[in-house]
């Protein structure tokens, strides 16, 4: 077996993460002469330059960000298994995440996954819908995108855009529409697009990046066009516009997982209309080199589960 100096793809691997020689250097208690050194005998060993100097910035050459891909995954695992045979449960992950997912639905369950699997120490990245999939980023992802063929991927949920309101806000909408509460508790009959464009809609750009896009694409399900005349509020995420709709300032279009607590649920009215499938696909992604590394099948099966009990993805 034909290695690289082995006390070197440490040194590389926190140079490579860092982008700084006496960053590394400090990390590993040594002096940035003894990291230039190991980088430079990796370099020669390989034959390849690692790292483009220019000044005092430092960036990874292609050939050097394609082996530390590769180191990284191979230390983590060389670091994980040293941890089971020593008795060392704790799995510490990296779980990049798109923020909306990450505020409104994973972090309120957080500390259930605590209460299960204790050993399980997550740190959230927050990363946006188009993340970099490698482990210099995240040890694992949730994600829209599966466009690394070296990655497993779990599908938690396919979006769907519907119409929601605050409960004041719809009290509102009752009294303008003179709709009657129903005794008998039956339920509501759909409204028409034209009631809903006598309120203002509030629009989130990011979804279809173009203003008013959402609600475009939500009218044209019914084969129609935003009635000329309706206030358009825009926003640039989700969040905002939901915000905005719990401060009764219209009714924004949003999704499973942004109500997906029981706080929200009783703080907003669905409106009884149809829904809009966007074709996002969110899903749990990880390397799938590291596919038997006990705490990434941990955090799947629980996501996984806490998916289908909230009512994001079907049991299949």
């Amino acid at each position: 077996m034909k290695l690289p100096p082995l006390k070197a793809l440490p040194v590389f691997e926190a140079v490579g993460r860092l982008n700084s020689f006496s960053m590394a250097a400090q990390e590993l208690s040594v002096s940035q002469s003894a990291v230039s050194h190991q980088i430079k005998q990796l370099e020669t060993y390989l034959g390849e330059q690692l790292f483009w100097r220019s000044g005092r910035t430092l960036t990874l050459t292609d050939e050097g960000r394609q082996y530390l891909d590769a180191i990284s995954t191979s230390l983590l695992q060389i670091e994980r298994a040293s941890a089971q045979l020593l008795g060392h449960e704790e799995s510490r992950l990296r779980l990049s995440v798109i923020s909306s997912f990450a505020v409104r639905w994973l972090v309120p369950r957080l500390p259930h996954l605590q209460r299960l699997h204790p050993q399980v120490e997550l740190a959230l990245e927050m990363s946006s819908e188009n993340p970099v999939l490698s482990d210099r980023v995240a040890d694992c992802f949730i994600t829209i995108l599966r466009n690394s063929s070296a990655y497993s991927y779990e599908l938690l949920y396919e979006e769907r855009l519907f119409p929601v309101c605050s409960q004041d806000y719809w009290q509102r909408i009752r009294r303008e529409l003179g709709r009657e509460v129903d005794p008998e508790g039956r339920s509501e009959p759909a409204m028409t697009m034209a009631e809903i464009a006598r309120f203002p809609l509030l629009s989130t750009h990011s979804i279809y990046d173009t203003a008013a896009g959402d609600w475009e694409a939500w009218y044209r399900v019914e084969g129609e066009a935003i009635p000329a005349g309706t206030r358009i509020q825009h926003f640039s995420h989700m969040l905002l516009a939901l915000e905005a709709a719990r401060f009764h300032q219209g009714i924004a279009l949003t999704n499973d997982y942004m109500l997906s607590t029981r706080k929200d649920s009783e703080e907003f009215v669905r409106l009884p209309s149809h829904s809009l499938v966007t074709g996002d696909k969110f899903y749990f992604a990880w390397k799938t080199s590291r596919r038997r590394e006990r705490g990434i099948q941990i955090l799947r099966r629980w996501l996984v589960d806490e998916a289908i009990m909230g009512g994001l993805r079907s049991d299949p």
